[in-house]
């Protein structure tokens, strides 16, 4: 699995519906910013913006992974949630 690969499934996360669970979404989005940033390297923001806290807390959670296992990861979590929707519109 290579750049290709995760540029592709990133393209295809946009896809997923609608009603993607929120944890989901974050999970998908610590995935992809450890994947192409690496390591957390922003302080996290302040209680009023829950939003982006959330944001930053689920990239802070897969710390230490390297881009590589990042993005097989993502890939991977994209797939299931790919295949959990096409088996709720079964």
């Amino acid at each position: 699995m290579g750049l290709q690969d995760f540029e592709e499934y990133a393209e295809k996360a946009k896809t997923l519906p609608e009603n993607t669970s929120n944890e989901n979404k974050l999970i998908l989005y610590g995935l992809y910013k450890q994947a192409t940033v690496g390591d957390v390297n922003t302080s996290r923001p302040g209680i009023f913006n829950q939003r982006d806290r959330a944001k930053w807390d689920a990239w802070k959670a897969v710390e230490g992974k390297s881009k590589e296992e990042a993005m097989s990861d993502y890939i991977t979590k994209v797939k299931q949630l790919q295949e959990e929707a096409a088996a709720a519109g079964a």
